[in-house]
């Protein structure tokens, strides 16, 4: 097939699944902006707030590998499609809410269910699927890049309104954009008409078989354990940024600027380790990144904040943020094969989320007890740097290849 025809076929594919993880991802990484008038609105305490976007993660998380497995048997289009009716579902739940109960449905378990249906996982499976082999890394780069973009829109949008108006009328903000993710799940779900080109199409072992070998198979498990630091970095700053920044007396909007900073720099970020993966070796990048993050991280929450720097802090995250994403799908699609990446990357997904939970709830614990983040920045910087080496190191060693069973044919 040559460039023009699977530039046509895959085209709407890929802006669907563009679109459909802009919008999940974008208004998933900006709920902290609604913390300061939820917890002071409806009396919810700020590690109740954590709470339910830990269980968000952690549902997220643990449905993922299912999931994926589902969209192998059923079709990616109808996982997605229930996806977007869960996600614009909990975002009704959480705008209605008047306590904590409807806060943790919505925010948590709903919207977190949806976004193992519709989340980087699923949406990186797809983009996978409907190119060339020769292309996947770049591709998945500006997808991934595109599914960043979110932020930019729905931070701004959420504070904005929460300001002018109230945090529900900003909540009707995102009941909007949440029924826009209905029409890019549904041209995403096209890549179902796509053959597996890889050859793992052929396989015909059990999902669990799959999942015990990929587990065995120690780059595999290195990334895995690894990539929980990745969770526990992130969600901490989503969660918690808009809170440490109204305790330095900042402007809130500052939060929601910051929030879509990450967003415009995840873009960037994207780009250039899609880039990157295709050209060098993807676990070493990955562990490079951990190590940067968490000097970044260091450095911020060690100088006095101020919009300027906050600002500056902001891109240099975000350009590290979802540089991941392309970086572990891909390799995994080149373990693996196409056919079970769904699956593996939500097995990887799990060590994820519960570095999410981790970075959320336990947050909000450290600092209802102790009136402030430094242990909590000083775990999640410590960690952080160990995992990170850790993984470079190992990724510069030379492990045997992934099992022949699961991998037909090397991307």
């Amino acid at each position: 097939m040559n460039n023009n025809q699977w530039i046509k076929s895959s085209l709407p594919i890929l802006l669907g699944v563009s679109l459909m993880l802009s919008l999940s991802t974008g208004m998933r990484q900006s709920l902290g902006v609604f913390m300061p008038p939820i917890t002071q609105n409806l009396g919810v305490s700020v590690s109740q707030f954590t709470l339910a976007i830990a269980i968000q993660n952690l549902s997220w998380g643990l449905t993922q590998p299912f999931i994926g497995a589902l969209a192998i048997k059923v079709g990616f289009k109808k996982v997605m499609m229930i996806g977007s009716f869960l996600y614009l579902l909990g975002v009704i739940v959480l705008a209605t809410a008047q306590g904590v109960i409807g806060v943790t449905i919505g925010a948590g378990f709903l919207i977190g269910c949806a976004l193992a249906c519709n989340g980087s996982g699923i949406g990186m499976a797809v983009a996978t699927r409907a190119v060339p082999v020769e292309k996947r890394s770049l591709i998945l780069g500006f997808v991934s890049a595109a599914g960043s973009l979110g932020a930019l829109i729905a931070a701004p949008i959420g504070q904005v309104l929460t300001q002018e108006f109230d945090w529900r009328i900003g909540m009707v903000g995102f009941i909007v954009m949440a029924v826009l993710i209905i029409p890019g799940a549904w041209y995403a779900g096209g890549v179902d008409q796509k053959p597996i080109l890889d050859g793992s199409a052929n396989d015909d072992i059990k999902p669990m078989k799959v999942v015990i070998k990929a587990l065995k198979y120690p780059p595999f498990t290195v990334m895995t354990i690894a990539y929980f630091v990745c969770g526990m970095q992130l969600v901490f700053l989503t969660t918690h940024l808009p809170s440490y920044l109204a305790l330095c007396g900042l402007d809130p909007m500052l939060s929601a600027q910051s929030l879509a900073v990450i967003g415009g720099f995840n873009a960037l970020g994207s780009l250039f380790f899609g880039w990157m993966g295709g050209r060098y070796n993807k676990l070493f990048l990955l562990g490079m990144i951990y190590v940067l993050r968490s000097i970044g991280i260091a450095y911020y929450f060690y100088v006095i904040p101020s919009p300027t720097n906050t600002l500056i802090f902001a891109a240099y995250i975000g350009f590290l943020w979802l540089g991941v994403v392309p970086l572990v799908s891909g390799s995994i699609a080149e373990m693996f094969g196409v056919k079970w990446q769904a699956m593996l990357v939500g097995i990887a997904f799990i060590a994820h989320q519960l570095g999410s939970f981790v970075g959320a709830f336990g947050g909000g614990l450290m600092y209802d007890a102790l009136g402030s983040y430094d242990l909590a920045l000083q775990i999640g910087v410590s960690v952080g740097l160990v995992a990170g080496i850790a993984q470079a190191l190992f990724a510069l060693s030379k492990p045997r290849p992934p099992p022949s069973l699961l991998n037909p044919v090397l991307a």
